[in-house]
Parts: C-alpha cells; structure tokens; sequence
C-alpha cells in the first residue's frame, strides 16, 4: 500500500494551483538576467512606500505573535469601508479567506457553483473539502464580452446542492466585469440558503461607472461575502494579507475555523499603514489605466484579439497554441502566464507592467512571432 492510498481520493485527484514562473527560477534555469515578469498581477510600483516602513518597523518585534485577532486592521478597515469590525475576517491572502469559506460551508455531497474560465482558487478549495462543482458557461458573444461570466446561465446551474457560488468581479484571467445592475438580478434569484462569494481581488483598479462595490448589498443579503486583497493594488502579495466582509454571522462562522495568527505581524502593520497611502494607490491605479491601454492598442494592431480587462492585466488569443510563445518568451527573458488551466490553450495573460516593461514584452513578443 502507498501512502497515497492512505489519502482521500478527492485530494489525490487535485491539481495543484501553478503559480507564475519566479525570476529567480528562471535565472537560474537559462542563466539570464534582468528578467521582466508580468505573469502574477503584481504592482509594478512595489509596495506602498507607508507599508514598507511599517513592516520594517514590525520585524524588530517579531519575537512575539502577531495580534491573532488582527483588531488595529480591522478598526482601521471597518473606519475606511464603514463597515462593523465584527464583518471582517482576515485571510493569510484572499485566497485564505476563500478557504475558510470552503471549509465553513462545503463538504462531501454539496456543491460550489462558479463559471467556465474563472480564478483557480474556486475549483482546488471546493475539490480539497470533497465537495463537487457546478461550472456555468461563459458568454460565447452573443449577449455579452465572450469569455467573460455569464450570470444568468450562473443562475441556472445552482441546485438545491449549492451550497456556495463563487463570482470574481473583475475576473482573473480574463479581467472581464459585470455591472451593478447584471449583478442585482443575480443575487435577488439565488436561494438565501446558498452563499454568495464576490471576490473583489482587483476592486481598487476598477474606474468604470457601472462598476458596483460589492459592500453595499451586504445590509440587503445576509448570504453575501465580498473579499478583498492588499497583495495587488497596494503591492503587498509577498505579505500576504486579505480579508472578507460579510455579516458578523458568517464572519463569526469564518473565524472558528481560522487558524491562529493566520496574518503575521509585518503583513497586519504593513497593510493598516498601505490603506492610508492614497498617494500610492493613485499612482498605481494611473500607471495601470495608461498600460492597459496602450497593451491593448499594441495588441490589437499586431492582429491580437484580446479580452477587453479592468484589472491590471490583459490576456489576448495568439490563434495558435499558447504554450510555445511562452517557453519562447522565457528563453528571451520574459514571463507571462499561459492559461491553458483556464480552458484558454491559445492565451497568453500578461501584466501591465512599467512602461519599460511592457515595451520589453512587447519587443520580445515580435522576435518570438517573426521567428
């Protein structure tokens, strides 16, 4: 007998979230340097200059646990989005906080809805509790953004299984958005005994007017639970520090099984002292407006067909299969994300970086395609 066999079958059958190829790795690999990455939504601005001082400042105390309860980081959360700290809980990453909403809610026997082409984390934290999916087509065009969610046919595939819904708004990888309106008419259908997750990783860069804020149906529907992360729009993803609002029922719910000092110290000060930098934040979500785009413009002169985003990255079709431009463009010492993981073999996702950055890629990307 293997140990595997000692495993339970749905854990044996996962596959493991693939993340974006590190510098480091690819240095070391092919022996290059100044490696451009734009492969993992990262802030090309790096961290808030106001973050970066206070996790500076909290490593000289590192000796001791961090404040398990995050209560500094709430308050000022809770001041920021008026909202109850009793509503949050915070996650090592948004993606922890994803977890503890599989593990409160789904088990062996129940399912977890979400849509074709949507963020990884979904099927792993649903496949890793033994619970089941229950995948919705993406549009195909004809009614809205191909690729991007379709929330009527979402709508459909919940059953009296379905105990969560899970719906990134913008979605990665495709960085499609669906309005305020769109959104309304979802939620007033679904069953009040089916949790709604409205994952708002990229919320900070969004500008678009139709854009809704997910916080303001949480007095409304009892079943909602909007999360966030400090990992994009405030450059803190090496920290790792998210959080979820939702009524102080579900977050009660969400905190039992939480594991203690889940968000460590330099994380908890870094990200409190991030929220105050709105000069950061501006400058980012700028820099982002402006190489979004001028990507897309590149792009689509080259003959590109790309999904329209509101994030801070693009991901365009190559008509071809994707995976070789990729391993092409790490040999030129650049990294973007193939996402055939994500149904999309002909794709390539591609951060916007700095303007250096992005004509790095762009440059690469021709020699790659002319050869």
């Amino acid at each position: 007998m293997s140990v595997y066999d000692l495993s339970l079958s749905y854990v044996r059958e996962l596959t493991p979230y693939r993340p974006g190829k590190p510098i480091s790795e690819l240095e070391r690999e092919l022996g290059l340097k100044d490696v451009v990455k734009l492969a993992s939504n990262e802030n090309p601005l790096g961290p808030s200059p106001f973050g970066l001082k206070a996790a500076q400042a909290a490593i000289l105390d590192c000796q001791f646990y961090p404040d398990g309860g995050g209560f500094a980081l709430k308050q000022t959360l809770s001041e920021m989005l008026q909202v109850d700290a009793l509503q949050i809980t915070l996650g090592n990453g948004s993606n922890d906080v994803l977890e503890l909403i599989a593990r409160t809610f789904l088990a062996p026997g129940l399912s977890a809805a979400y849509c074709e082409h949507a963020f990884a984390v979904y099927p792993i934290v649903t496949q890793a509790v033994g619970a089941s999916a229950r995948i919705a087509p993406a549009h195909d065009g004809s009614r809205g953004i191909r690729y991007a969610h379709d929330l009527e046919a979402l709508g459909l595939v919940i059953d009296g299984t379905t105990r969560v819904v899970f719906i990134a708004n913008p979605n990665n990888p495709t960085g499609t958005h669906f309005s305020a309106a769109a959104f309304e008419t979802f939620i007033q259908q679904v069953p009040a005994t089916t949790i709604i997750v409205l994952d708002e990783a990229y919320f900070e860069y969004v500008r678009e007017p139709d854009y809704p804020d997910g916080l303001q149906w949480l007095s409304k529907y009892p079943n909602l639970i909007v999360t966030r992360t400090f990992s994009k729009a405030y450059g803190l993803a090496g920290l790792r520090v998210g959080y979820a609002v939702s009524s102080p029922e579900i977050a009660d719910l969400l905190n039992r099984v939480r594991q203690p000092f889940n968000v460590n110290l330099p994380a908890l000060e870094a990200a409190k002292a991030a929220l105050h930098d709105r000069t950061h934040l501006e400058k980012t979500v700028m820099l982002n407006i402006k190489g979004l785009q001028f990507l897309r413009s590149e792009l689509e002169a080259r003959g590109f067909e790309v999904i329209p985003s509101v994030g801070n990255f693009l991901s365009f079709d190559l008509g071809r299969l994707a995976q070789p431009v990729y391993e092409a463009l790490l040999r030129e010492g650049v990294i973007v994300r193939p996402i055939a993981n994500y149904g999309l073999l002909n794709h390539l996702r591609v951060t916007v970086g700095l303007e250096r950055e992005n004509q790095s890629f762009l440059a690469a990307l021709d020699r790659v395609i002319t050869a």
